[in-house]
């Protein structure tokens, strides 16, 4: 569903933010991404979801490659950044309507839709008031209706559980193994090892732009936590 091929990110002034990364996620796998401030996962999730240019190496989603069939590769891609940008002027109802356009998405299956994550997500009742008066939790859950409504076959998240509480982070784990049984794929990052660990069929490490650790979860965690296996990279990098 996903494959990352010597994908390199330099920025103006020759500072490689990502550097010759090379993993792939399967159709029915959630990956987790995994490292500190910094380390490069948000420029990656950005470039897999053809947000972020880049001249070195490819990405291909569902067999789309991002840069030269970037329509398609999006057609099948939902990303949701760590914080979403939303049409605040706009009521909730609107928004998903704008976004149910532009993705072909007709009016018997997004009413569906938008009716079945709106109540799961307790937001029915205020997708009629303006987002400029919502919560950022509240924001979240809308952000991830956005996404969901859209049956995508890739599902990209940056940090998707900061911000939401213990009822809509559950929902939401719930989901993303649905998608996955589906045949969907899921490629998040996070800082929340315990979901790492418990939610992910495979993790990749990536420190200072490198990938260091990438495998099945098992494998990667070991004897230890995976919370040891991160720690003891990180110092390590501080190290060196």
């Amino acid at each position: 569903m996903l494959t990352i091929t010597h994908y390199t990110k330099t920025y103006p002034g020759g500072r490689t933010a990502v550097d010759d990364l090379t993993l792939h996620v399967s159709p029915g796998e959630i990956c987790g991404f995994i490292g500190h401030n910094g380390a490069g996962k948000t420029t990656t999730l950005r470039a897999v979801a053809g947000v972020m240019d880049f001249s070195q190496g490819s990405i291909r989603v569902g067999g789309h490659d991002v840069r030269t069939d970037p329509v398609a590769a999006k057609s099948i891609t939902a990303f949701l950044p760590d914080n979403p940008d939303l049409y605040e002027f706009m009521s909730g109802i609107d928004y998903l309507n704008l976004l149910a356009d532009l993705y072909g998405i007709s009016s018997r299956e997004r009413t569906e839709r938008i009716r079945l994550y709106g109540d799961s997500f307790a937001m029915t009742a205020e997708l009629g008031s303006a987002i400029a008066g919502y919560s950022h939790g509240m924001k979240q859950k809308l952000a991830l209706i956005s996404a969901l409504m859209r049956r995508p076959r890739l599902l990209v998240l940056d940090e998707p559980f900061v911000g939401l509480d213990p009822a809509a982070a559950h929902l939401l784990k719930g989901y993303l193994a649905q998608l996955c049984r589906e045949g969907g794929a899921v490629f998040f990052s996070t800082h929340v090892l315990e979901v790492a660990e418990k939610l992910c069929h495979t993790i990749a490490i990536i420190r200072e732009g490198r990938l260091v650790r990438y495998g099945p979860t098992q494998e990667v965690v070991g004897d230890s936590s995976l919370e040891d296996v991160f720690l003891e990279l990180s110092e390590r990098g501080r190290d060196q």
